[in-house]
This record gives structure tokens, C-alpha cells and sequence, in this order.
């Protein structure tokens, strides 16, 4: 998992630090001039104060502000606390009730946060999965989108047709034949999580030595694996990046990774004072996808657009929201 720090900035916390009392101390009101498009009508939110959260990475930050201007819409008043490091910090915000509402991905929940170690092939079986055992945790997930943001290696077109896999079994089978070959880089998280890089080699056979994997941020895996000095760089199926560099993905023909469909995480307690955040978030959740997803985040990590106004221009364009 990624260090983490108890940050004064808004939004940036650890969960190790969260739990142990650090809180989401810092945030700002969302001020976004909405009103009703074809979600929130009546405004069934006005009086409800009501605290976003979200990952830091970009589509975390996104959708984090798609949920707080849907609820804006709405009526609510919305302190936004998204970008917060890590995955288990969102999810605690919400759980401890110092946050209400995230969007979190159902395969994370069910590998990572419920201790599970065999992911559910069909999606919604995962999330209706998800959703009863984390019914304990005071938790409540609404209904998924069909955005899947799972993990993948890719590589640049050059290498792809220098080694010629196409699949992770390929990949497998070429640190067999020529362990050199098979050089990854990779986050800090995805090199330690049970989804991540362990998993995967169990999945597959396959057995890397230390020395052939490298650390890196996100952004940098992206540039190098484009330029091909990472001949396998970890990526997200949902990254506009991929399409923008041309990477070619390598198919999880094991299904080893999970399905890791967004879907909005809510606490409990809030849902059941403001019953209606599932009829302002279900419509907006179901316009998800991973076309949706890599257009948006393309934006953010291609064009330098930022993540706040991107999801606006979005939900208006959708007609979700009126600005103004």
C-alpha cells in the first residue's frame, strides 16, 4: 500500500492515521452553480449536509465529482474531502460516518476490505456479494455501474510485436523462456495488494525476480511503458492513456483480476435519513461506463483538463444537471 500521512490539504489523509483518530479534519464546500437536470428534481435533498469523499487518482476524483454535483442538484449542501491517498481511507471515512458517500469499486471491497481471496466471476453476483457482507459494516452500496476499472500490463507497440504476447498466459510463458524479457513496472499498492501483483503470479506461474520489477507512480509507468524502457507497465482498463499511446493490453485469459465495477458506497445511517441519494445517484451511475471513463479521465491525464470541471462539462452535456 501506498506511505500515508495525516495531510493538512483538503482531502489527503492516511487510513492507518484516519482510524486512529487523524479524521477528516479539512475540506471544502462544493459551489457549484446547479440545478435540477433530469436528476434531482424537487430538490428531495435541500436541507441535507452531506460530505463526498473519493481516491486521488483521477478517476476517483472524478467521479467523486460526479456524486457531490449530483447532490448539489439536488438541494444538498456538499463538503467535497475527496483525494484521499490510499485505498482504505475513502472506505473508513465513510464506514466511521466522517464522510458520507464515495464511489468504490466492488472488486477492491470484496478482495481487499472483506478478505476475500477468489474474486466472483459474473458482476453483478460480486456486487450483490459485496452489498449484503459489507450490510454489517453499516455500509450500503447502491446499484453498479458497467464501469470496470481492472488491472492490466500493457506495452508499447514496438515491444508487443518484438515478443508477441497477447495475454498474461504469453507473459507467463516468456519469463519462462527468457526471464529478462518479462521487465514490469508497477505501482507500490498493486506491487503489495492480493489483486495485484502476488495474485497474479500465483494465477499464472508466474515467477519474477525481484530485480525485474520496479516501483514507480502511475503517471511515469504510462511514459515509460510509451516509450519502452518498461516493457510491461501495470495499467487501468478505463485510462484514456491507452488509447492515447497506443498500448497494446494483454488479455487476462485466467480471469485472474476481478471485476472492479464503481458503484456509490454509502453510510448507512445517512442513506436512511436521506433515502433519497439512491434516486439521484441510480441514473447517474448507470451513464457510467468505460467509454465514459477513458473519454473523461483522457481528458484529465491527455488534455491537463482538471477532474472537477471535467465531470461538470459531463453532466451537463448528459443533461443531469443545469448549470446556472
Amino acid at each position: 500500500m501506498r506511505r500515508r500521512v495525516c495531510l493538512g490539504a483538503a482531502g489527503l489523509l492516511v487510513a492507518e492515521l484516519l482510524v486512529a483518530g487523524c479524521g477528516l479534519t479539512s475540506g471544502s464546500p462544493m459551489a457549484d452553480d446547479v440545478r435540477p437536470g433530469s436528476v434531482g428534481r424537487g430538490e428531495p435533498l435541500r436541507g441535507a449536509s452531506l460530505t463526498v469523499t473519493s481516491k486521488s487518482f483521477t478517476e476517483g476524483l472524478i467521479l467523486g465529482a460526479i456524486m457531490g454535483i449530483a447532490l448539489e442538484a439536488a438541494g444538498a449542501e456538499v463538503l467535497d474531502r475527496t483525494g484521499i491517498q490510499g485505498s482504505i481511507g475513502s472506505r473508513e471515512a465513510v464506514r466511521k460516518g466522517d464522510a458520507d458517500a464515495g464511489y468504490e469499486y466492488t472488486g477492491t471491497a470484496w478482495i481487499t476490505y472483506l478478505g476475500n481471496s477468489k474474486p466472483i466471476t459474473d458482476p453483478r453476483e460480486q456486487w450483490e456479494a459485496v452489498r449484503k457482507a459489507d450490510a454489517a459494516n453499516g455500509l450500503t452500496w447502491l446499484r453498479p455501474s458497467s464501469l470496470n476499472n481492472t488491472y492490466a500490463l500493457a506495452m508499447n507497440q514496438e515491444n508487443a510485436e518484438k515478443y508477441g504476447t497477447k495475454t498474461l498466459s504469453d507473459v507467463a510463458e516468456l519469463a519462462k523462456s527468457d526471464p529478462g524479457a518479462v521487465r514490469l513496472c508497477v505501482e507500490v499498492e498493486f506491487a503489495n495488494r492480493a489483486d495485484g501483483l502476488p495474485g497474479m503470479q500465483r494465477a499464472y506461474g508466474m515467477e519474477l525476480p525481484a530485480r525485474n520489477v520496479t516501483q514507480m507512480d502511475t503517471g511515469i509507468i504510462y511514459t515509460q511503458t510509451s516509450k519502452g524502457s518498461c516493457p510491461y507497465g501495470e495499467v487501468f482498463t478505463t485510462d484514456g492513456r491507452i488509447n492515447s499511446m497506443n498500448l497494446a493490453v494483454m488479455a487476462d485469459d485466467r480471469k485472474f483480476f476481478p471485476n472492479y465495477n464503481a458503484a456509490p458506497m454509502i453510510n448507512a445511517r445517512t442513506l436512511k435519513e436521506w433515502p433519497a441519494i439512491a434516486d439521484v445517484l441510480d441514473p447517474v451511475t448507470a451513464r457510467l461506463n468505460n467509454g465514459v471513463a477513458r473519454a473523461l479521465n483522457a481528458k484529465v491525464d491527455v488534455e491537463g483538463e482538471d477532474p472537477h470541471q471535467v465531470a461538470l462539462d459531463w453532466m451537463v452535456a448528459e443533461g443531469l444537471v443545469r448549470e446556472g
